[in-house]
């Protein structure tokens, strides 16, 4: 029986949580893409000192000031200990002891006998220890993503290595005989679209998915499907398949769970497109429980089972909290499907806040997918008109990327 949309996403989001693992200890150049298992804290108060925030002159007293000698970044300055001196001072340098103010290097001159004079401008060019942060304060808290702005606040604070949740390593099947991998459809054969496709919106939904990973088009027999589910579980924590998750006469993968001793977590969800998506477990080669995440053969189905499924898992398996849609303006109507969870792809104008649905969206089309930037959630039972405002679920994106393309662009 069906599961509602949004209980399938909850239901996934719970099974990645029930299987987390311990988290581990890995170097900041390792950290892009987990999660924090555990709070970052201030090792040092930051800035760790008086820092300059300009190249100029660190200056005692009234002016005009004597040089008596320079700081540079990295070197510990000595006080400043008489009243009309100065020292050169470049960015990042340590403010000395004794210094009263700094001067911009623009804003100052030097007479003929080497005397600097200048004035300070009314906000002080220096950053206090504490500034940013104090000893010991939460910066960031368990349950982050990980991406190069957290590695980078990683060392500011002096950390060589994190507390992440584990990465979790995912596989790839490809089922059907009648995919090509190479050159054009034709003659009853069409292209596959999603062993292409598929490892990289797991990658940003937080998998960790090699070349090798991705296997296909995998013979249609169920001896062939259960060696190839059997063979992927040796290496993956997360095992995604496409195509084979109605009950057709080729249709193999609902035998193949149920002969290596798998359960349903989500036996199809009430959702159009992508309906006939499947979540199950299955036991390990190693005793521990492996995901199988049944994604329908028909590409826009696939995506949607990705974004049902496969996201909430990861989110819940790394110990972040389960992705919520955003609400926009829809620019156009957008019909219900009845008793489902209507997903209509739509491209985003972010500065107005609207999402314009988009042409060419049946579910074995990829022309509106990759003119969208996510889908309006149209709820069971429901019509949506012209300026109704409208959950919104974004495509998966990788830290940094945003959506680029005008509303409504095809």
């Amino acid at each position: 029986m069906s599961i509602e949309w949004t209980a399938a996403r909850e239901a996934a989001w719970q099974a990645g949580r029930s299987t987390a693992c311990a988290a581990e200890v890995v170097p900041l150049a390792e950290a892009d893409g987990r999660t924090l298992a555990e709070p970052l804290l201030a090792l040092t108060d930051l800035p760790a000192f008086p820092t300059s925030s300009i190249d100029g002159w660190a200056v005692r007293g009234a002016g005009p000031w004597r040089p008596v000698g320079r700081v540079l970044a990295g070197g510990t300055a000595e006080p400043l200990s008489a009243d009309n001196t100065c020292v050169e001072i470049a960015t990042g340098a340590m403010v000395p002891d004794g210094a009263d103010a700094l001067i911009r290097v623009e804003d100052s001159t030097r007479d003929a006998s080497g005397l600097v004079s200048g004035q300070p401008r009314p906000v002080p060019d220096w950053r206090m220890p504490g500034e940013e942060a104090t000893k010991g304060e939460e910066l960031l808290p368990v349950g982050t993503p990980v991406d190069p702005a957290v590695v980078g606040m990683a060392a500011t604070c002096g950390y060589d290595a994190v507390r992440v949740t584990p990465a979790v390593r995912a596989a790839l099947l490809v089922f059907g005989d009648e995919l090509l991998t190479s050159g054009a459809p034709g003659d009853g054969r069409v292209r596959d679209s999603l062993g292409p496709q598929v490892p990289a919106w797991l990658r940003r939904c937080g998998a960790r998915i090699t070349p090798d990973a991705a296997v296909g088009p995998v013979e249609d027999t169920l001896d062939a499907h259960v060696d190839a589910i059997r063979q992927a579980m040796r290496t993956a924590d997360l095992v995604c398949t496409t195509g084979g998750t109605m009950r057709g006469p080729v249709d193999h993968l609902h035998p193949a769970i149920a002969a290596l001793g798998g359960e349903y977590v989500i036996d199809t969800v009430a959702v159009r497109p992508g309906f006939p998506m499947l979540l199950a477990r299955l036991p390990g080669p190693d005793g521990r429980a492996r995901l199988l995440a049944g994604l329908p053969g028909n590409p826009q189905s696939a995506v949607i089972a990705l974004v049902t499924l496969v996201q909430p898992f990861l989110a819940g398996r790394h110990g972040r909290s389960l992705p919520r849609p955003a609400r926009v303006t829809t620019t156009a109507a957008v019909h219900g499907r009845r008793g489902d969870t209507h997903l209509a792809l739509a491209a985003l104008d972010p500065d107005r806040g609207t999402a314009t649905p988009v042409g060419h969206v049946g579910s074995a089309m990829l022309r509106g997918l990759a003119n969208a930037d996510g889908f309006l959630v149209v709820a069971p039972h429901t019509e949506a008109a012209a300026g109704d405002a409208l959950p919104f679920l974004p495509l998966p994106l990788l830290a940094g990327e945003r959506p680029a393309r005008p509303a409504g662009g095809e």
